[in-house]
């Protein structure tokens, strides 16, 4: 069973809190949370996505950054990146985590096809487009996502609860 997800990109500021508000907004029995792989610790959530979560009902003014650690990291039944860097980064660096770790971007590894895999761009300082452009690609992803997450639930009730293991494809 999935309990609980965590959303990584660098500073934890622009990208997984946007995703992290939308899918603790959809995965309401999941705990949710970010963190940043060279987090501007403290900061809040840049005013651009303060914004556009603030015009979809989501308030980001609570958030501070914060630099993933081993405690987060071991805490994560499920960890969703950015990029392919990020991936590899966070699964050298907490070797612990390889097998949950898989691109937001990522619906083969949430059963859709293989060429459907797609990074998502840093926006921080590129402007309003750039977010929205973002946001885009986070919403495809969380979508996708909350499909698998919900199956793997539902399985894990009738006691099988694992993701696919299939590296080459997140």
């Amino acid at each position: 069973m999935i309990g609980r997800v965590l959303v990584v990109c660098v500073g934890n500021i622009c990208r997984s809190p946007m995703a992290q508000a939308l899918l603790a907004q959809r995965l309401e029995a999941v705990a949710v949370e970010s963190a940043g792989i060279g987090a501007l610790h403290g900061e809040g959530a840049d005013p651009l996505a303060v914004q556009l979560m603030r015009e979809r009902g989501l308030d980001l003014d609570a958030h501070r950054a914060r630099q993933l650690t081993a405690l987060i990291a071991a805490a994560a039944d499920l960890v969703l990146v950015m990029d392919h860097a990020q991936k590899h980064y966070v699964e050298r660096r907490f070797p612990a985590l390889y097998g949950r770790v898989y691109l937001l971007g990522s619906s083969h590894g949430a059963g859709g096809p293989p060429d459907a895999r797609f990074e998502i761009p840093d926006p921080h300082r590129k402007g309003l487009a750039s977010f929205e452009q973002s946001l885009a690609l986070i919403d495809a992803g969380v979508d996708a996502w909350c499909a698998r997450i919900a199956g793997v639930t539902a399985r894990a009730g009738a006691g099988t609860a694992a993701l696919s293991t299939d590296h080459s494809s997140s």
